[in-house]
């Protein structure tokens, strides 16, 4: 992944205006045979505001708002289509007691987590210490979901995944496309659809003169030094983080976010969240409104056509307080891997959806993620400051099959660490299935699965250290424990496209029902995989409103 790659891959050369360009098309087949726009709210036939009631009939129902349905709301409506989101988190959009909508890394509270009652860290040691501790059971935004011999760490909230990743906006090697999603045409995607996610997404890059200058990127140039002594390209990784904020809080002009270690439990100025980008210019249009801490339970045909979609409603402690029964003409999967591949599971399993075919639940993957960490010399500290969006990688790709980035490790004091997380080309795949006797869906991941993305990790650290004299920590995920084997950041897969689905995301069996979030995609996307999923996302919606609207 060279950065000359990086730069033709990501937003530059792209003009705004020509992004957006308007139309007027109604009824959507030509809506997005280019780029465009949210037209004026149209206040005649706006949804209603407020939580969907029951009894409701609605144009398409998207459930979830993460990258792929916020994709889907924004292009709907702008198609002309009334569009209603169901979201199983909070908005997060109310300041917490301290004034802040989001906790810090280093002081997680209730909202740091989804229903649980001690916080699950992916670090969950330091120093020999445990670091864990008990929290009030609350809807908070990280979920750290246990099954299968895997935490999948997912966001909960208005906006998924975008509100508790690091915001790194990697578009894949065109090289290496084809392993990603060998039915999608890949000049379409670099020419159109992943320009158009990178423009959407406000993609930028980090200022390569001033990150060799700034206190907070201390740790990312040790990351460097050491990956090109052993002779490793290091790349500057495109983020959609506001780099002009960041070059602000550095110099203590306004208010630190991600110079004050906020990222894993939210962001709460700089960083450009979906909320901030796709969702706002959904809401914009005046056909999309959203109800958080709705979950849906059921979708099954309606005697009358479309389907009848079950959604109980829940309070911030995770209780029921309402079920509701509403009609939707189209409905679109956007859960995220997960999500969608539990309900779409259990939906075929339970009758609801009988006829989904048997692809329903495979070709799951983590993405090959693993994490790890190197005790560096004295001579080597990464900085007591340290800035939480990573900017830059180590690319072994094709030598050795592991890209990985240089992470931080915000803990507000001088650690002499060096932490990464691994992409790596791991083979397996796991599926989800339904266990009648408990009435759950399960995943049959195995934690010894992991062992391939090891290896290749190992390909670039055992180097490194080698060349460098230095050891890996053991003291981060557990007790003399050097790899984190035990989690994933990247759930991939599920409802695989041209298997589970047709080849733009249509699930078979059924009109009017359609998967558009990463379920989609086999596994792996080689690099951080949510300017893929946007793009996808961009690809298949573009089609659907051509010729299914």
């Amino acid at each position: 992944m060279s950065d000359k790659a990086l730069h033709e891959n990501g937003p530059k050369g792209i003009s705004r205006r020509g992004f957006m360009a308007r139309t007027s098309s109604i009824a959507g087949a030509a809506v997005l045979a280019g780029t465009v726009t949210a037209g004026p709210a149209r206040a005649a036939t706006a949804p209603a505001a407020g939580p969907i009631e029951n009894g409701a009939r609605v144009p398409a129902l998207v459930i979830g708002t993460g990258y792929g349905g916020s994709v889907a709301a924004l292009r709907l409506a702008q198609a002309g289509v009334d569009v209603h989101m169901v979201e199983m988190g909070m908005a997060w959009d109310t300041p917490g007691s301290d004034g802040k909508i989001f906790c810090n890394t280093t002081s997680p509270d209730q909202r740091a987590y989804w229903l649980r009652t001690r916080t699950k860290q992916p670090l969950s040691n330091f120093l020999g210490f445990p670091i864990d501790k008990d929290v009030p059971r609350y809807t908070g935004i990280l979920d750290a979901e246990e099954m299968g011999g895997i935490i999948v760490y997912q966001g909960r909230g208005v906006g998924g995944g975008s509100l508790v990743n690091g915001g790194m906006a990697v578009t894949p090697r065109r090289a290496n496309f084809a392993a990603v999603l060998p039915t999608v045409d890949a000049e379409e995607m670099y020419a159109t659809y992943y320009p158009r996610a990178n423009a959407g997404l406000g993609v930028g890059l980090v200022d390569p003169a001033w990150f060799d200058t700034v206190d907070c990127y201390q740790f990312a140039r040790v990351g460097r030094k050491h990956a090109q002594r052993s002779g490793f390209p290091f790349v500057f990784v495109p983020d959609v983080y506001d780099w002009d904020y960041m070059k602000q809080e550095a110099a203590g002009a306004v208010p630190k976010s991600a110079v004050a270690g906020e990222i894993l439990y939210g962001n709460n100025h700089g960083k450009k969240s979906l909320q901030k980008t796709y969702l706002a210019q959904a809401r914009a249009t005046g056909r999309v409104t959203i109800s958080p801490l709705h979950k849906v339970t059921s979708v099954r045909p309606a005697a009358a056509g479309g389907y009848t979609v079950v959604i109980d409603q829940i309070d911030t402690s995770g209780t029921t307080t309402a079920t509701k029964s509403v009609t939707a003409d189209k409905v679109f999967f956007a859960a995220g891997s997960v999500g969608t591949s539990k309900l779409l599971v259990r939906l075929k399993a339970t009758g609801a959806l009988p006829a989904l075919n048997g692809e329903i639940g495979k070709g799951w993957g983590d993405n090959g993620n693993v994490m790890c960490g190197r005790a560096n010399h004295m001579w080597d500290p990464t900085g007591k400051v340290q800035a939480s969006i990573p900017c830059g990688g180590i690319d072994n790709w094709d030598a050795g099959g592991a890209f990985a980035e240089v992470a931080p490790l915000p803990t507000g004091i001088e650690t002499y660490a060096s932490f990464y997380l691994s992409i790596t080309k791991n083979p397996h795949r796991a599926e989800f299935t339904y266990n009648a006797a408990s009435g759950a869906v399960e995943l049959n991941w195995q934690t010894a699965w992991k062992q391939p993305s090891i290896d290749m990790a190992k390909t670039i650290f055992d180097k490194i250290n080698a060349k460098e004299g230095t050891i890996y920590r053991t003291d981060l995920f557990g007790t003399n424990k050097i790899w984190g084997d035990h989690l994933t950041y990247h759930p991939l897969g599920g409802a695989v496209l041209g298997k589970a689905t047709d080849n733009h995301g249509r699930l078979h069996g059924y009109s009017g029902l359609y998967v558009i979030d990463g379920a989609l995609i086999p596994g792996n996307t080689s690099v951080n995989p949510f300017v893929t999923i946007t793009a996808l996302a961009e690809r298949n919606i573009e089609k659907i409103i051509a010729t299914d609207l």
